[in-house]
């Protein structure tokens, strides 16, 4: 019946119908494709915003991003916090101190948080975006933020053979020579020797500090050692310490004191002399 509607009407009329036609299926179609599109949250910047994004340090330094979460609305909402780092990194967010995953922000207002951001160990230099997002249920707030890894610092302290045990006499001077080496990647400046010692131990170090030690370079220190007269015999502990304001290092050392051949002999003297003032006192007093 519509076959003979449409062939019997005028070709204009029959023009015109099919257009109307042609408009109603494109209407359908456009509304199916548009419902079945599933509308993505809002995103923002305005209220998710951070005094410094690019921040240079070494790898073994903690990037710390001080960053400002506002709920722009009137009603509670509770964010959520992640972030997009490189694999072997380590990310995480503090609020006074506190280590959070997320912030529960009532209508206007506004929370200081602070986005702590921890390189791998062995992550090479250059420049990484670190995309952070704080979700809630109504909205999604994104900052990138940008982590310049210049290097690392490290160093390291021993001996030149290796062997961190020595052997001295009490009342006797040692020297022991140790080896600071820098390696990291980048120079280290301002480097301080110390050591813990027994009580009434002292040590001095030569040279007392080294101004800069560059990257795979080596220097040697020279530790003199002053161990008292009566210091009883065994083994003693030491910590050698090296600082800078970049990195440090420590090496456990052990010293075994051995008591002089003069105080051995004349302990042994003394305990003749003993003997014999017994045997003499023996001898004259013995036989009234």
């Amino acid at each position: 019946m519509l076959t003979e509607l449409l062939f019997t009407r005028s070709p204009r009329s029959f023009k015109r119908r099919f257009s109307y036609c042609l408009c109603i299926v494109f209407f359908a179609a456009h509304t199916l494709v548009k419902a079945e599109k599933v509308p993505s949250p809002p995103q923002s910047t305005d209220n998710f915003t951070v005094r410094l994004m690019n921040i240079e340090a070494a790898a073994n330094e903690t990037f710390r991003y001080n960053a400002t979460l506002r709920n722009p609305g009137t009603t509670p909402l509770v964010y959520q916090l992640s972030a997009a780092v490189p694999a072997g990194w380590m990310v995480g967010f503090r609020v006074q101190g506190m280590p959070v995953t997320a912030l529960n922000l009532t209508g206007a207002k506004s929370e200081e948080l602070s986005v702590e951001v921890n390189p791998s160990p062995n992550v090479k230099p250059g420049k990484y975006k670190i995309p952070v997002h704080a979700v809630s249920s109504h909205d999604t707030l994104q900052l990138e933020l940008e982590a310049v890894v210049k290097g690392n610092y490290a160093v390291t302290l021993t001996t030149p053979t290796g062997r961190l045990s020595d052997e001295v006499t009490a009342g006797a001077h040692q020297e022991i020579h140790l080896t600071v080496k820098n390696t990291g990647t980048l120079p280290l400046k301002e480097l301080e020797h110390s050591a813990q010692l027994p009580p009434q131990w002292t040590c001095t170090f030569e040279p007392a500090k080294l101004q800069q030690l560059n990257p795979d370079a080596s220097q040697e220190v020279i530790a003199k050692i002053s161990v008292p007269d009566k210091t009883i015999a065994g083994d003693y502990a030491i910590t050698f310490n090296v600082k800078s304001q970049e990195s440090n290092a420590q090496a456990a050392f052990r010293i075994t004191v051995k008591t002089s051949l003069l105080a051995g002999w004349l302990g042994i003297l003394i305990i003749l002399v003993a003997i014999g003032i017994v045997w003499y006192l023996i001898r004259k007093y013995g036989r009234r």
